[in-house]
C-alpha cells in the first residue's frame, strides 16, 4: 500500500514495542540492523529479534543478534512480525519476497531519521522500502515496493523507481527519470534527467546513463553502453 510520509518514523505512530526481524544475514543485513538502532535512537520503538537466512551464518549470532532460521521458519512463526528484507540484489530480493507468504508478516518502510521526508515533498513510498543515511529526495517522487536506496543516493523531482529497484551508495537519479522494475544501479552510477531504464537492467559502478536503456541488459561506461543482454 502506498504511503505518503511526512517524516521518517515518529515515535507516537508506533506501539510501545514493535518486533521486527531481518531477512539476510550478510553485510547489508548488518547495515539495516544499524539503521534500526539509529531509528530507535531517534525515538522509534523497534525490537530487533534477529536474522533469518536460508544460508546459515558461520556463527550462531550476527552483530550480537541471533540467527533465527530459514525463510520457511519465518513463514511458520505464529505471531505478527514486521520484516525488513536486507538483500542487495534486485532479483534475489524479489525472489525472497515472493516466498514470504505468511499473512502475519508486514513490511514497513524504514527511512534513516536524518533523511528529510516532509509532506511538502510529496514523496510516496510503498512497503518494504529501505532508505539509508545521507540520501536526498527532492519532490514528487514515487518509489515502488521493496526499493533499496543505499548510503548517499539522490533522487530528483518527478523520478519514479518501480518495485525492487536497488541503488548502491552514491547513485544519482535525475529529475523525471524512470527506473522500471528491478533496475540495479552500481556505486556512483548516474542516470540523467528524463532517461528511462528498462526492467531488470544493471548499470555498472560509475556509469553515466545519458540515453534510454532497454530491459534486461548490462550497461557500463561514460556514457553508459550496453555490453551484454541479461543472462
Amino acid at each position: 500500500m502506498t504511503q505518503l510520509l511526512s517524516t521518517a518514523y515518529e515515535a507516537d505512530a508506533l506501539p510501545p514495542v514493535t518486533p521486527i526481524a531481518l531477512v539476510g544475514a550478510g553485510g547489508l543485513g548488518r547495515e539495516i540492523a544499524l539503521l534500526i538502532a539509529q531509528l530507535n535512537a531517534a525515538g522509534a520503538s523497534w525490537q530487533l529479534l534477529g536474522f533469518y537466512d536460508d544460508q546459515p551464518p558461520a556463527t550462531p549470532a550476527v552483530a550480537g543478534l541471533p540467527y533465527l532460521g530459514t525463510v520457511a521458519d519465518l513463514n511458520a512463526q505464529p505471531t505478527p512480525l514486521a520484516v525488513a528484507v536486507a538483500v542487495g540484489s534486485s532479483a534475489a530480493r524479489a525472489a525472497v519476497v515472493q516466498r514470504l507468504h505468511s499473512p502475519l508478516l508486514s513490511f514497513p518502510p524504514l527511512v534513516h531519521p536524518d533523511v528529510a521526508l516532509r509532506a511538502e515533498q510529496r514523496v510516496a513510498l510503498q512497503e518494504g522500502c529501505l532508505i539509508q543515511r545521507g540520501c536526498i529526495l527532492t519532490c514528487d517522487i514515487r518509489l515502488g515496493r521493496f526499493v533499496l536506496l543505499n548510503l548517499g543516493c539522490t533522487l530528483g523531482h518527478d523520478s519514479v523507481l518501480d518495485d525492487f529497484c536497488s541503488l548502491m551508495p552514491h547513485a544519482n537519479v535525475g529529475g523525471g527519470a524512470h527506473l522500471a522494475t528491478g533496475v540495479y544501479l552500481g556505486t556512483n552510477a548516474t542516470v540523467i534527467h528524463q532517461v528511462h531504464i528498462g526492467a531488470h537492467t544493471t548499470v555498472g559502478a560509475g556509469a553515466v546513463v545519458v540515453h534510454h536503456l532497454p530491459a534486461g541488459c548490462t550497461a557500463v561506461g561514460v556514457p553508459a553502453r550496453k555490453i551484454k543482454p541479461l543472462d
